[in-house]
């Protein structure tokens, strides 16, 4: 791939993006997780792999407005008209297309190609350690959920338990997803450096609940005590 190609490819991407956990740096991330990956797999091909992590979220806004889309899937179709609207052979814009389209998580559609199963990997990587904490933050605070919930006893969740209809804190996502992410991945390059991450975010989500849970059990026991005598007012 020329220079000036991959300035389209991005110039295109940034012009779509606009959420904070899934900005150009995050999208940056995933191209640079996919090469170091891609360079483990000779057969995969540069070109397309590149092409595929730079619009594989281009399709973020459209859901980020209709919930009920799903931005892999109308991203891959922006991704195929863009290439072929600027003259790339339609075998390689339906490669890209592809691989954007099975890149979710989430999904009844899984990638096939090496490309696809590259990038499946690297976005997968952005979203555990550290870095994937800190962006589950970022979404959480956009989307306006909270970092945990509470038990009917008043406790702090550990996010393991269902929670209210519309509820949905960062705690829960990390046991419903972040936690489980790790035997996920498709090639050997992506589990090893997942496997290298992980104690990171295990840190971090230990010390969340525990910095969340100690003052509600201090300050409940000592509210308690003071009800039990009788106050002054």
């Amino acid at each position: 791939m020329k220079p000036e190609t991959f300035s389209l490819l991005e110039n295109y991407m940034t012009a779509c993006m606009g959420d904070s956990a899934h900005d150009g740096e995050h999208v940056r991330r995933v191209l640079y997780l996919a090469l170091e990956i891609g360079s483990t797999e000779p057969s995969a091909d540069r070109d397309v792999l590149i092409a595929a992590c730079l619009l594989h979220d281009i399709g973020r806004a459209e859901q980020f407005r209709d919930p009920g889309l799903c931005h892999a899937r109308v991203g891959a179709e922006k991704a195929y008209h863009f290439l072929l609207d600027q003259g790339f052979p339609e075998r390689f814009a339906a490669h890209v297309r592809d691989c954007v389209r099975t890149h979710r998580f989430r999904s009844d559609d899984p990638p096939a190609s090496i490309e696809a199963k590259i990038l499946f990997d690297a976005d997968k990587l952005d979203v555990t350690g550290a870095i994937g904490m800190a962006r589950t933050f970022f979404y959480a605070a956009q989307v306006g959920q909270p970092l945990y919930s509470r038990l009917p006893d008043g406790a702090v969740s550990d996010g393991s338990a269902e929670e209210p209809a519309g509820c949905h804190s960062v705690l829960r996502e990390y046991k419903v997803k972040l936690e489980r992410i790790y035997d996920r991945f498709l090639t050997a390059k992506g589990r090893e450096i997942a496997l290298r991450r992980q104690a990171a975010a295990v840190r971090i989500y230990n010390d969340i609940l525990a910095e969340a849970r100690e003052p509600y059990e201090t300050g409940s026991r000592i509210l308690r005590e003071h009800f039990s005598a009788g106050g002054s007012v």
